[in-house]
Order: structure tokens, then C-alpha cells, then sequence
């Protein structure tokens, strides 16, 4: 695969550890070349700051803000559209900047062995190696995106429901198909509803093993 990438990265109040991660993000060794979208959720603390020093040493770096959503409005959706409508290339990553990369050449690893026929892929990431599961299509990879969080967390002195991340730690997509994806946010869920997510995730996996290419990693001493 030779495409270039957007990267897609939501935050709230995370100065911190975007000063001490995010250079992770922007210093990666791929030739067809990528860029860092950040969307702040309307942090307060020191999140617009950090942004601003780290633009003027990258510019493939690019930040925007997301205003406060009133309680009807999911956020995660509200965000991940402002960045998916910024980024200017056809494949998208949607990750999280805790689950920043161990080296310089991981986009570049996974460029290489990405399943283009795959509307969706999802990564994994554990100390010694990351793991991409490829889904056909958005609706068969849904069961896994969808787990919405029980408690009602008050955010930006707001309350609202909040979609969680699920177990995977990143999302590779066309951008075509993120119109399919955005519409899994809008989905509201019981409990019941979620115990059969899972249930059906479980059988899916016993009846057939979705499948999976590892990548394995040498981190960098900290």
C-alpha cells in the first residue's frame, strides 16, 4: 500500500500527555506522507497551548476545537466528524493519543501489510506487537465499535452518554466509509442490547476466527 494518511486524534484535557506523546504521532518515517489532525473537545486546561508550540515545529500538524455540544448532541460523533471532514487524504486512522507509536517506522510497518479490500480494520497494541483484524464491511466490524459507557459522566459541566472506546486501541478506514461509521454513535443502547453484542462477538470468534496479521514492535527505552 502506498497512500498517504490522516490521523485523527479527539482530546479533552490532555496537555500533558499530548507535550509528552504526541511528537510520537508527528515524527514517523513514511514516505507517501500523512498528517495529524487534533480535535480539542473544549479542554481547560492547558491543551490550546501545548497545540500551539507543536505547530510551529510540525507542519503536518493541524488542530481544531470542538464547541461545546449540548447534552442531545453525542460528542464523540460531533468530534470525529469535524476531524473526518479536515482530512484532506483518503485513509483515515482513528486512535487515541495514550496509544502513541514505540518507533518511527510503525505507519509505515502497517501501510504494508493494511487489507485494502477492508472497509474497516482495527488495531490492538500490546507491549510486543500490534495486531490488525480487518472487517469487510463497517456493519460486520459493529458489534466491536459499539460499547457504550453505563455511567453518565458530567463533562464541561454537562451530562451526558459517552461512547467508550471498545477493546481495540485504533481504527483504520476509507474515508468513503465514514459516513456508515459516524452513524454507529448515533445508536442508542440497553444492557440487554449490549450483553447481546457481546454474546454474538463470542460466537462469532468460536464459529470463525476472524483473521489477523501481527506486527511485531521493539519499543524504545523510556
Amino acid at each position: 500500500m502506498n497512500e498517504a494518511f490522516s490521523i485523527i486524534l479527539t482530546v479533552y484535557n490532555q496537555g500533558a500527555e499530548l507535550e509528552a506523546k504526541l511528537p510520537a504521532f508527528l515524527t514517523q518515517e513514511y514516505e507517501p506522507g500523512y498528517e495529524v489532525i487534533i480535535v480539542d473537545e473544549s479542554s481547560t486546561d492547558n491543551t490550546s497551548n501545548v497545540l500551539k508550540l507543536l505547530e510551529n515545529d510540525y507542519k503536518h500538524l493541524y488542530t481544531t476545537f470542538l464547541p461545546k455540544p449540548s447534552a442531545q448532541i453525542c460528542h464523540r460523533k460531533l468530534a470525529l466528524n469535524i476531524g473526518i471532514k479536515a482530512s484532506k487524504y483518503e485513509y483515515i486512522i482513528i486512535s487515541k493519543i495514550s496509544t502513541s507509536p514505540t518507533d518511527t517506522d510503525v505507519l509505515k510497518a502497517m501501510a504494508e501489510v493494511i487489507d485494502t479490500k477492508a472497509e474497516l480494520t482495527l488495531g490492538y497494541v500490546s507491549k510486543k506487537h500490534i495486531r490488525l483484524q480487518p472487517f469487510d464491511t463497517i456493519a460486520e466490524a459493529e458489534g466491536h465499535i459499539l460499547r457504550l459507557e453505563r455511567r453518565i459522566t458530567k463533562v464541561r459541566e454537562r451530562q451526558y452518554g459517552n461512547y467508550a472506546w471498545g477493546r481495540y486501541d485504533f481504527m483504520i478506514l476509507r474515508k468513503d466509509c465514514s459516513l456508515e461509521l459516524l452513524k454507529l454513535f448515533e445508536q442508542k443502547l440497553s444492557a440487554v442490547s449490549l450483553i447481546g453484542i457481546r454474546l454474538g462477538i463470542l460466537w462469532k470468534n468460536f464459529c470463525r476466527r476472524s483473521s489477523t496479521t501481527l506486527l511485531y514492535t521493539s519499543p524504545t527505552d523510556s
